[in-house]
């Protein structure tokens, strides 16, 4: 049998490790990784290897040579533009036409068996088998659940948390049969999970997975690259690893020279060549590479020391990743997590903070203390985008150098001369990262029409309308007031999907920005008459003559917000009786937390019954959130306010067709039967909603959350809440009904419960395939999460995306039905947690 493996990974997340070699040949234990797995495949009796390479293909045919050395047959395919996982397989297919072969990543590390799952390939007969392994966190990979046959049933490649449905994943390593190749056409792009596979399983041809026992790790992050030699030396990996090993786990070159004085703990290697002065600390999970030198009385703790690198008197690395050739000058200290570009010159008495990244050939000044990357600024260690945007505490990781980083990612995504359209709220610390924002825009020669402060809705609608290719909003995040929230928007006001944002954080890592000459800076452009032009056309969507006959006497809570500049004004050109609460724009007071957003419902209601007005409104979340409260005082339920949305859209006709998520009430269906509507249900998260608000902006009419916020997309694609306030007017006043309490009245029943349960991250993988797995037994449904649908109701058990939670939902005939359904879920979930 001949073995393929896949050697073309650029390694862009391993920058700068990875800025002079390809992800193939970074050494893990002072080998490359492709080595470790040449060494696999010859142990597993595989000596015929055909190797696929791309980016710079030329290092790895100059270090493996012809294989002999390592006791292969070597031969590359080489492609010129990248053809894709299965593409650049199709193009060995001269030496592949003979039998069953075996495809494996070069940049994975992995001591699977492989000649077992080639016996299970054969044993089965299968055309294309996927080798499999169970992982805590599988977002990064491709899910797999296959049946008690093996069969391949369901996968999908990199999922957010509310799609997983198993921590069963593919690692990359299929055994295939020639007839797979016939599939594609030579010279074009393919992929074996978007592509080949589901054409396979569309077949019903025999694609089966094969659940592998031993180590597999994806060397896809610097993280896991330290991880990866941790667990090399803890022995979890089973790896040849250079030098003769001696007592507590020290594995030390015949040819290194270690001085009288030296101590070593281990586990640690010593590669060839190496010399360790006397005094000096080698302590345990430490890497030196052949040819380091160490001198007198330096530290080094659980580093990675590439070849050649000298390390002064008085040094201390902790943690550190130092690159090949690289000098550390006397008295130098890096701390956890700083990775050194090959070739660097740190001199004496520097300081790398932690996490800092310093690219190849760069010199650090005698005494510098490095807070920064010495190309932009500090690396997160976390992933960029998170709910609505990039968040991060106010001035301490949200900062001006940061918003300037982000912002030039952004514009070296959107490609120079493009325009953005730039806002935020009233707060000064949004000031502040909007001028940031708007140079690092202006730096990459994007153009830049800043609306200045004004609410989230108006600055989307004005996008959407501008013809501008962007759009960046900076608010106080709803959630916590320390925290500041840049909202990243497509040429349509809705916040960037999944795709474009990992896109964006690419970039953002990498640091591979766009920068304009001094002649294609972009452009700053002040744009007035917003709020204008978006009550003009709020108040044309509106049937202001049945709000005018109406004439509501509404009670209208601000909160302090950017809606107080709107919002009063457009209910007074319906006609409304306005009466107006902190109707002016107080930054500093704006409800944040959730106990100030209860008090304001609960001043608002007795305001209601004290003005006796018909309806009361609290807008807040900088124009997104509304909340109501009938003519009594009575706050409505956020769930009850979606479906009294619903119900009066399709009664006046105004809607044929809504969304909701997952969580939201059945009744909602109900209601819709009654008038021949149709729901949708989809995922609850911003991006979901708003992306589905684009793609079918003619077809659905209302999308709404449990949350007290709705999309108009025949206004725009975002959540806002000051035209839901004008359209809940308009519906009330075309329906004939004047008080909000008599159509909660016709909503039929039902009692709806949540709670949420803490889990370990990496146990939330396992529990997702338990439920998927026990859910599929009856009825269930899979939009997001596992709902489960029972005789008395249903229960929805989502992952969170940012936190390690669980949030369980239940509807039920009855408040008891509903809590015992809840209870049951939480109780099952706490114990997989344990």
């Amino acid at each position: 049998m001949k073995a393929v493996v896949m050697a073309g990974g650029e390694g862009s997340r391993l920058r700068p490790l990875t800025c002079n070699r390809p992800k193939p040949l970074v050494p893990i234990v002072n080998k490359p990784i492709m080595q470790h797995i040449i060494e696999l495949l010859v142990r597993c009796g595989f000596t015929d290897v055909i190797a696929t390479l791309h980016y710079l293909a030329d290092e790895i045919e100059t270090y493996f040579g012809d294989g002999s050395e390592f006791g292969v047959r070597m031969r590359y395919t080489v492609e010129e533009t990248p053809l894709g996982t299965a593409g650049s397989v199709k193009q060995a297919e001269p030496w592949l036409s003979d039998g069953t072969f075996i495809i494996i990543s070069g940049d994975a590390l992995t001591d699977f068996d492989l000649r077992k799952a080639v016996e299970f390939h054969k044993r089965q007969g299968a055309m294309a088998t996927i080798v499999l392994t169970r992982v805590e966190s599988p977002l990064e990979y491709g899910v797999v659940i296959t049946d008690q046959d093996s069969r391949i049933r369901r996968f999908l490649e990199k999922p957010d948390w509310s799609q997983v449905f198993s921590d069963t994943i593919n690692t990359g390593i299929y055994i295939l049969e020639p007839e797979v190749l016939s599939y594609m056409e030579l010279g074009k792009n393919y992929d074996w999970s978007q592509d080949i596979f589901p054409q396979l399983l569309k077949e019903r041809k025999p694609l089966l997975g094969y659940l592998a026992s031993g180590y597999w790790c994806d060397v896809g992050s610097l993280q896991a690259y330290r991880q990866a030699h941790y667990d090399a030396l803890r022995g979890k990996v089973r790896l040849n690893i250079p030098g003769e090993r001696g007592e507590d786990e020290i594995w030390v070159h015949p040819t290194a020279r270690i001085e009288p004085g030296v101590r070593i703990n281990g586990p640690a290697v010593i590669g060839s060549h190496a010399t360790i002065r006397r005094g000096a600390v080698i302590e345990e999970f430490t890497v030196l590479g052949d040819s380091c030198i160490v001198e007198r009385e330096a530290e080094v703790h659980g580093s990675i020391l590439w070849n050649g690198a000298y390390v002064g008197d008085r040094v201390r690395i902790d943690g550190a990743v130092v690159g090949r050739n690289c000098s550390i000058d006397r008295g130098s200290e890096l701390l956890e997590g700083a990775v050194i570009g090959d070739r660097t010159h740190i001199q004496r008495s520097s300081l790398v903070f932690p996490h800092i990244k310093i690219w190849p050939d760069k010199t650090v000044e005698a005494g510098a203390r490095v807070t920064e990357s010495l190309v932009w600024g500090p690396r997160w260690s976390r992933t960029l985008f998170s709910e609505g945007g990039v968040s991060g505490l106010a001035n301490i990781e949200m900062t001006p150098d940061f918003a300037t980083k982000l912002a030039t990612a952004y514009g070296s995504y959107l490609g120079r001369g493009a325009t953005v359209i730039i806002s935020r709220d009233a707060h000064p610390t949004s000031r502040m990262i909007k001028r940031a924002l708007a140079s690092g825009l202006m730096s990459a020669g994007i153009n830049v029409q800043d609306l200045r402060s004004i609410p989230v809705s108006v600055s989307r609608f004005l996008l959407a309308e501008s013809g501008a290719r962007g759009g960046v909003h900076v608010r106080i995040s709803p959630h916590d007031p320390r925290m500041i929230t840049v909202e990243l928007c497509n040429a349509k006001g809705a916040i960037l999907d999944k795709n474009a944002q990992r896109k964006v954080e690419n970039i953002f890592f990498r640091e591979d920005f766009v920068r304009a000459d001094f002649v294609g800076v972009g452009t700053l452009e002040y744009v007035p008459w917003t709020v204008e032009r978006y009550t003009e056309r709020l108040t044309e969507l509106v049937d202001c003559k049945a709000c005018h006959d109406s004439r509501f006497r509404v009670m209208l809570d601000c909160a302090y917000g950017g809606a107080s500049a709107v919002l009063p004004s457009a209910l007074g050109a319906l006609g409304c009786d306005l009466v107006t609460l902190n109707g002016f724009s107080r930054p500093l007071e704006e409800p944040r937390t959730a106990e100030e957003k209860e008090r304001s419902v609960l001043e608002l209601s007795n305001l209601v019954k004290s003005v006796e007005a018909d309806i009361g409104l609290l807008v807040h979340n900088d124009g997104e959130t509304m909340h109501v409260t009938d003519h009594t005082g009575r706050p409505i339920a956020d769930s009850m306010l979606l479906s009294i949305m619903c119900m009066l859209a399709f009664a006046t006709g105004d809607a044929r067709v809504v969304a909701v998520p997952a969580s939201a009430p059945s009744v909602i269906e109900q209601i819709a039967e009654g008038f021949r509507g149709r729901v949708i249900r989809t995922k609850s998260d911003p991006a979901a909603l708003m992306g589905l608000a684009l793609a079918d902006r003619d077809g659905v009419d209302l999308i709404g959350d449990t949350e007290g916020r709705f999309i108009f997309p025949r206004f725009h694609p975002a959540f806002d809440a000051m035209i839901s306030c004008a359209k809940l007017i308009e519906y009330l006043a075309r329906s004939g009904k004047r008080r909000l309490a008599d159509v909660v009245a016709l909503v039929p029943r039902y009692h709806l419960r949540r709670a949420d349960v803490s889990c370990p991250w990496e146990k939330k993988g396992e529990i997702m395939r338990r439920l998927t797995e026990e859910a599929e037994q009856g009825r269930a449904d899979f939009t997001e999460g596992v709902k489960v649908i029972t005789d008395r109701g249903w229960v929805l058990v989502s992952p969170d995306a940012f936190e390690p939670t669980f949030h369980i939902y239940a509807e039920a005939g009855s408040p008891e039905h509903a809590t015992e359904l809840i209870v049951r879920f939480r109780e099952k979930i706490e114990t997989l947690c344990s």
